[in-house]
C-alpha cells in the first residue's frame, strides 16, 4: 500500500502509516488517555517503535521511556500529545524542533473554549509549522489505521469491539462520531480500515484525511461527519480523488437547525454553512448526504458488494400485504421508483401465482409460499430485466417455510442478474439462513428499502459525467456595490439572459416617448445604484397606459430620487407583461463553493414561501429540469386545471447562463438577483422583469 502523495509533503504517509509513534504524556494505566493508545498498539501488533514519554518512569507498559522529548533515539514519524492545558503547546514545539511529521494532540481546552483558547491553538499550530509539522486536532480522541496496527486513539469502544481490517474509511470532526460507526459496521460483520477524528481541525481537517485515504487502493466507501465545512476546496478535491479511484463518499453533515449550528460552532470552533447550499455542493461532488448517524451505515454492504446501478427502478416482493403497502410508502418516501410492471409481466406472474395474488408491483406471493416452496424461485426470474434493484420482504418465515431454498434461489439470482437484492424479515433465523448464502439482510423493511434507494440513486449519481464549465467572461463596470437596475439588465443581456423589453430614460419627455414606442401598458420604476429595492420608496408604479401618465410618474420619481439624494437618477420604463408564472432566478458566489445558483417560485413571497432549489455550477439544462421537478409548485408548473404547461428550457437555459457568468467572474459578482422572472408556455414568454446585480472589490478572489 503506498499512501504517498507529492502535494502532502508527506504527511499522509505518517500519519497513517507511522514507522515510529511517541507518545508524550504516556501513562502506565492502558486505561487513561495516555495508556489507552499503547495499550491498543500492543495488543494489535503494531510493528513500528513506540516511544513513550514520561519524565516520572522508565519504563510504561513494558516499554522503555523517555524523560522527554529531546531524549527520543530519533524523531518519531508521530507523536501523541496527551498532556494537560498549556504542556500540549510545548510538547508539540519540542516535536516539531526534531522533526516530527505528524502530532495528534488530544488535550482540549483550546479553540473550542474561546477567544483566549483560540490564541493559544493558533500559537500551537504556528509552533508546529514552523518546524515543518501537522496537527491533528487539538481536542480530538485519535486517529487510527487498522490495517497497521496504529492506533493513535483513546476511543474506548475499540477496546469493547475489537478491530479488524476491511475496505471502510470513517473520517469524523467529531471522536465519538468516528467510533460509532464503526461499532455499527462492526456488529454487521464489515471491517474497517481507517478511523479518524480530526477534532478542533485547527489544522488538518476532515476533507484532507478524506483525500488521504481515498489514495488507499483498499478503501471501497469512505464515510464522513462533518459539523462546518472549514475548506470546501479541499473537500471537492477529495471528491474528485475518490470518484477517479471508483470509492463513494456518504456524509452526515450536522448543523441543520439553527439550535444544531449554534452546538456545532461551540463544538468545533467553526461556523456551520448554509444547509441548502451544503446539499448542492455535496450534489455536485457526488457526495450522498444521509440525515442521521444510522442512515451513515445503513446501506454500506451494497456498496461493498460491486454492484453498478443502472437506474433507480425497484420491484417490492413480499408475502404479506400490509408490507406490500409499506414497501409502496416507502419508495415514494426515499426516490425509488416502484413502478407497475408491463402488462406481459403480470401475465406471467399471474401463471404462476394464486389467481387473487397481487402482480402489479408490489408483488404478494401470498400464503400459498407457505405450501409452494418454488414460488420464489419461479417468480424471481421472471423479474429480472423488469429493475434495477429488489427488495424481499417476509415477515411470515421459520418454522413451515422452506427458508433454506428462498435463500438459494435468491442467491442464485443476484449471481445471475448482477442487480442487488435485500431481503428484510424480522427474525433473526430467517436473516441468518440468506446471510449465510450471500444476501444482504436487514431486520427492518425501512432500512432495507432506503439503502437499496440509496444505494441505487447515489449510483447514477456517480455516473453522470461533470458538466463543462465554460469560461464565459463578460465585461464588468469598475467599482463595487449593487448596479442600478438598467446596469444590471444589460449585463445579464450582454450574457444571453432574456430580459424584459425596457428603456433607461434621464426625463420625463424620454419616459413619455418610450411609451409611445412599446405600444402598450408598461411600468414605470425609479432607477440608481443607491435604491436596490424600489418599492418601499414608491418607485414602482404599474400598468400605466399613457404618455401623460408615464410623463407624471416618471417626474415624481426623478423628484423622490433627488429627495433620497441618489446618484445616477433615472427611470425604467418597461412594458407590461402578463406571464403565467413568476419565479425567481439567482446566484452568489461562495469563496471556495463557488458559483451558486437558486431557482423556484418567486414574487413578492418567494422569502416567505421559501420554495426554491439550489444548485452549484457546473451543471446542465438537464440537471437544472430534474431540480424543478422537486419544487412544491412543479405540479403547477406542469400544467393543472385545462392550463398549458410552462416551457421550461428557457429557465433552465437561464439558470445554466446565470451560473456561467457567476463563475466566469471568479469573484468580482458577489450576487444575482432575478425576481420576478416570468414564465409561460411559449420560449419567448420567459424574461427577467427585475435584475439586481452585486458586484464585491476587485481585489477579490
Amino acid at each position: 500500500m503506498d499512501l504517498s502523495d507529492p502535494v502532502d509533503g508527506g504527511w499522509i504517509e505518517a500519519a497513517l502509516r507511522p514507522r515510529s509513534i511517541a507518545i508524550v504524556g504516556a501513562s502506565a494505566d492502558p486505561e487513561k488517555i495516555g495508556g489507552r493508545p499503547i495499550k491498543y498498539m500492543l495488543r494489535e501488533g503494531y510493528r513500528g517503535e513506540l516511544f513513550p514519554v514520561n519524565a516520572q518512569r522508565d519504563e510504561v507498559q513494558g516499554l522503555k521511556a523517555y524523560r522527554d522529548v529531546a531524549s527520543l533515539p530519533h524523531a518519531p514519524d508521530l507523536a501523541v500529545i496527551a498532556v494537560p492545558g498549556l504542556a500540549a503547546v510545548d510538547a508539540v514545539r519540542q516535536c516539531a524542533a526534531i522533526g516530527t511529521k505528524v502530532g495528534v494532540v488530544m488535550t482540549s481546552g483550546f479553540g473550542e473554549t474561546g477567544e483566549a483558547g483560540r490564541r493559544a491553538q493558533g500559537e500551537m499550530v504556528a509552533a508546529a509549522h514552523a518546524g515543518g509539522m501537522r496537527l491533528v486536532g487539538p481536542n480530538t480522541q485519535g486517529i487510527a489505521n487498522f490495517s497497521e496496527g496504529a492506533i493513535a486513539t483513546f476511543a474506548t469502544l475499540i477496546g469493547e469491539v475489537p478491530p479488524a481490517d476491511g475496505p471502510v474509511a470513517i473520517v469524523s470532526q467529531s471522536g465519538a462520531m468516528s467510533v460509532v460507526p464503526y461499532a455499527f459496521l462492526r456488529a454487521r460483520g464489515i471491517g474497517v480500515r481507517h478511523s479518524h477524528a480530526t477534532g478542533n481541525e485547527s489544522d488538518l481537517t476532515v476533507a484532507d484525511f478524506a483525500r488521504a485515504v481515498a489514495l488507499d487502493p483498499e478503501v471501497k466507501l469512505i464515510l464522513l461527519y462533518l459539523e462546518a465545512i472549514a475548506d470546501p476546496a479541499k473537500l471537492r478535491a477529495a471528491a474528485d480523488v475518490a470518484r477517479r479511484n471508483g470509492v463513494p463518499i456518504v456524509a452526515l453533515k450536522a448543523g441543520v437547525s439553527e439550535r444544531g449550528q449554534a452546538a456545532a460552532s461551540s463544538h468545533t470552533g467553526a461556523l456551520a454553512t448554509e444547509d441548502r447550499v451544503v446539499d448542492a455542493f455535496f450534489e455536485q461532488l457526488g457526495i450522498w448526504r444521509v440525515p442521521d448517524m444510522r442512515s451513515l451505515c445503513n446501506a454500506a454492504e451494497l456498496y461493498l458488494r460491486g454492484w453498478q446501478p443502472t437506474g433507480r427502478r425497484v420491484v417490492a416482493i413480499s408475502n404479506s400485504g400490509a408490507s406490500c403497502v409499506m414497501a409502496a410508502d416507502a419508495a415514494e418516501r426515499f426516490g425509488a421508483e416502484l413502478d407497475p410492471l408491463e402488462e406481459k409481466v403480470q401475465q406471467q406472474l399471474q401463471q404462476v401465482l394464486p389467481g387473487f395474488a397481487a402482480c402489479a408491483n408490489p408483488i404478494d406471493l401470498t400464503a400459498a409460499l407457505l405450501t409452494n416452496s418454488n414460488l420464489f424461485g419461479a417468480v424471481l426470474p421472471l423479474l429480472a430485466d423488469t429493475a434495477d434493484g429488489f427488495f424481499v420482504s417476509l415477515p411470515m418465515s421459520g418454522k413451515g417455510y422452506d427458508v433454506p431454498r428462498f435463500a438459494r434461489d435468491a442467491a442464485q439470482f443476484v449471481e445471475k442478474t448482477g442487480k442487488p437484492l435485500v431481503l428484510a424479515s424480522p427474525l433473526a433465523s430467517t436473516r441468518e439462513v440468506f446471510r449465510a448464502e450471500g444476501v444482504v439482510t436487514f431486520e427492518h423493511d425501512v432500512d432495507a428499502v432506503s439503502a437499496l434507494a440509496q444505494f441505487l440513486r447515489h449510483g447514477l449519481l456517480l455516473q453522470q459525467p461533470a458538466a463543462p464549465e465554460p469560461d464565459l467572461r463578460v465585461p464588468l463596470p469598475s467599482g463595487e456595490g449593487f448596479l442600478s437596475e438598467a446596469k444590471s439588465l444589460a449585463l445579464l443581456a450582454s450574457a444571453g439572459v432574456p430580459v424584459v423589453p425596457h428603456a433607461e430614460c434621464a426625463s420625463p419627455d424620454a419616459a413619455a416617448d418610450a411609451f409611445e414606442a412599446m405600444q402598450g401598458p408598461v411600468v414605470v420604476k425609479g432607477c440608481s445604484p443607491d435604491v436596490p429595492h424600489k418599492s418601499e420608496h414608491g418607485l414602482v408604479l404599474m400598468r400605466l397606459a399613457s404618455a401623460s401618465a408615464v410623463k407624471a410618474a416618471a417626474e415624481a420619481m426623478l423628484l423622490k430620487l433627488a429627495a433620497l439624494e441618489a446618484r445616477d437618477p433615472s427611470v425604467i420604463v418597461a412594458r407590461l407583461l402578463q406571464p403565467a408564472r413568476e419565479l425567481v432566478v439567482g446566484a452568489r458566489w461562495m469563496e471556495g463553493y463557488g458559483a451558486l445558483v437558486m431557482v423556484g417560485d418567486g414574487g413578492k413571497y418567494v422569502e416567505a414561501l421559501k420554495d426554491i432549489v439550489f444548485l452549484a455550477y457546473p451543471f446542465d439544462e438537464a440537471f437544472v429540469r430534474e431540480k424543478l421537478q422537486r419544487l412544491r409548485i412543479a405540479p403547477v408548473l406542469r400544467g393543472v386545471r385545462g392550463e398549458p404547461p410552462v416551457d421550461l428550457a428557457p429557465v433552465c437555459r437561464m439558470a445554466v447562463a446565470l451560473g456561467s457568468l457567476v463563475a466566469g467572474a471568479r469573484g468580482r459578482i458577489a450576487s444575482v438577483d432575478l425576481n420576478p422572472v416570468f414564465v409561460g408556455p411559449r420560449p419567448e414568454d420567459t424574461v427577467v422583469g427585475d435584475a439586481l446585480v452585486e458586484l464585491a472589490a476587485e481585489s477579490s478572489p
